[in-house]
């Protein structure tokens, strides 16, 4: 497990979007000028957008064929 772990943390951006699906969009919860918020990124880390609101969030990302996930 700690050889893998150890793998991960050696792989560059571009190597983890060939590991998940390029289609994906990771939303988190974030604080914005201190409001709660959702920042959106694709698969490969690049930034997206920002949210107001969860639900709609993962209702637009889904109109542009991404697959939204949440991220902690």
């Amino acid at each position: 497990m700690m050889l893998e772990i150890a793998k991960l943390k050696q792989m560059s951006p571009s190597d983890f979007l060939t590991l998940g699906n390029a289609s994906t969009a990771y939303v988190k919860r974030v604080e914005a000028d201190g409001l709660i918020a959702y920042a959106a990124h694709a698969a490969d880390g690049t930034y997206i957008t920002l949210f107001t609101d969860r639900d709609i969030a993962f209702e637009a990302l889904r109109e542009y064929d991404l697959d939204p996930v949440s991220l902690h």
